[in-house]
């Protein structure tokens, strides 16, 4: 086990000797006695909660998701990256409850924060969740407990908004962080649809307020993942977050930056280019193009950090760039459907386009900023008489029309349905899919995904983001 030593993390000092408090706490983490509580039951809480469930651990989880809680509380399962068996089980055995309250808050020794950290319609930081959660703890907070933030956000966050609220009480009932509470920053790293790494084998990094709070929140963490990293505060797991999800917004427009060049040139496939480039065995690593970016980290991280450097004085110009080039790519992609669509003989009002693909990424049902709906209510707002989508892992999909919001039902794809459709628009290159009948059966294929890229098909059907054609 790659495990650093804590004792090490600041310059040369070691820990102070153990409170009282921390020793409590280490023992029931050694001993599986710690209650943890995991506040946030979405893609991040809910595999860490069932993962601390299936270590042995008493977990509870709560979410203010009425719905979520009913559905756990009967053993159903609503993220993919959980194995169903294995929620049932930890919910029959009672090793992992499930409330939309903070009634069982003093009873937890271990708290995990999950919570969404959106921007607002300005593109600043919206810390509110993570402020809500912090006043509901700090009202049962006692000796012994520890607080976990994992919800992504800018440096100073642990430190300057969270503890203060636990502090405005702690300090009432003569409790100190480090001594007898303990606070520390480790940042999710969940990747929806991975297969291969998953929360028990993903290695994490853990910044704690003070030495004594990453001790024991590696302590614990060390119970159910493989790896984990300690660092020097919160702070550099906050940034460290934030370089995490920024190395792949800025690589992903500079690739997409490239996929309008050669679509601007003519005769230059950015994929065969990426592919050609990869051939490099240093000093490379492949991006590629899309119709955008989705997902709630990597489209949202740029702003947080862009925002927190504007209160030092710092303008990152290259980084909010790279996030305007990914924003702009549905815009992109609905400009090729309006010219593709220019060129057959039928009226934009009279035209129908199907959008294959709505979740921000292949086999998963997570639409969160997904490109693929940007994209439908572009069409829809150009005009286009009949847009609609598949997705085999997402039954329906809320879109902006008309100063409202509209739910739209996905249709099941068969041959004579793709046949239907003036312009058929992959969007998401779901594993799901039959390429085959598709490139068959289309009458113009937008792949934004290249995934025709191993199908037999007519080149003059199937135009190719970053292939020439758009």
């Amino acid at each position: 086990m790659n495990t650093r030593d804590p004792s090490i993390l600041t310059h040369g000092q070691t820990s102070a000797p153990a409170s009282r408090a921390k020793s409590a706490l280490l023992d029931k983490i050694e001993s599986k006695t710690a209650v943890v509580g995991i506040v946030g039951l979405g893609y991040v809480g809910l595999p860490l909660a069932v993962e601390f469930a299936r270590q042995g651990y008493r977990t509870v989880g709560i979410d203010v998701n009425s719905e979520r809680i009913l559905r756990l509380q009967s053993g159903e399962n609503y993220i993919s990256d959980v194995d169903d068996d294995n929620l049932r089980e930890q919910i029959g055995c009672g090793r992992l409850t499930a409330e939309d309250g903070f009634d069982s808050a003093e009873t937890l020794d271990a708290v995990f924060i999950c919570v969404p950290t959106p921007v607002t319609i300005n593109k600043d930081p919206d810390v509110s969740y993570i402020v809500s959660v912090a006043e509901e703890l700090s009202k049962w907070i006692r000796p012994g407990q520890l607080f976990v933030l994992k919800s992504t956000t800018f440096p100073n966050t642990t430190e300057g908004v969270f503890l203060p609220i636990l502090e405005a009480v702690a300090s009432k009932r003569g409790l100190e962080v480090g001594r007898d509470f303990f606070l520390a920053f480790s940042p999710e790293r969940i990747d929806p649809g991975n297969k291969q790494f998953t929360t028990a084998n993903t290695p994490v990094v853990i910044g704690g307020v003070t030495p004594a709070c990453t001790e024991v929140t590696t302590a614990l963490l060390k119970k159910i993942v493989s790896s984990v990293y300690p660092v020097s505060s919160p702070k550099v797991a906050e940034m460290e977050k934030l370089l995490e999800n920024i190395f792949r917004s800025v690589n992903i427009a500079l690739v997409n930056e490239l996929a309008q060049l050669c679509d601007r040139i003519g005769g230059i496939s950015i994929w065969e280019v990426v592919e050609a480039a990869a051939s490099k065995p240093f000093g490379y690593m492949p991006f590629h193009p899309g119709p955008g970016l989705g997902g709630h980290c990597i489209p949202v991280d740029p702003y947080y950090l862009s925002w927190y450097a504007r209160s030092h004085d710092f303008e990152t110009s290259f980084i909010t760039l790279s996030a305007r080039v990914n924003e702009q790519m549905p815009f992109y992609v609905a400009g090729a459907v309006t010219r593709a669509l220019a060129s057959l003989p039928i009226r934009m009002e009279d035209a129908r386009v199907l959008v294959l693909g709505v979740a921000f990424k292949r086999d998963v049902d997570d639409t969160r900023h997904s490109p693929s709906i940007k994209l439908i209510e572009l069409l829809e707002k150009r005009g286009i008489g009949t847009v609609e989508f598949s997705d085999p892992h997402v039954p329906r999909i809320a879109i902006k029309k008309n100063g409202s919001e509209e739910t739209i039902e996905s249709i099941p794809i068969t041959r004579d349905a793709i046949r239907s459709y003036d312009i058929v628009v992959i969007g998401t290159d779901h594993s799901g899919f039959n390429y085959s009948e598709i490139a068959e059966h289309a009458s113009v294929v937008i792949d934004t995904r290249n995934a025709l890229s191993h199908v037999p098909h007519s080149r003059d059907k199937v135009r190719l983001l970053g292939g020439g054609a758009f």
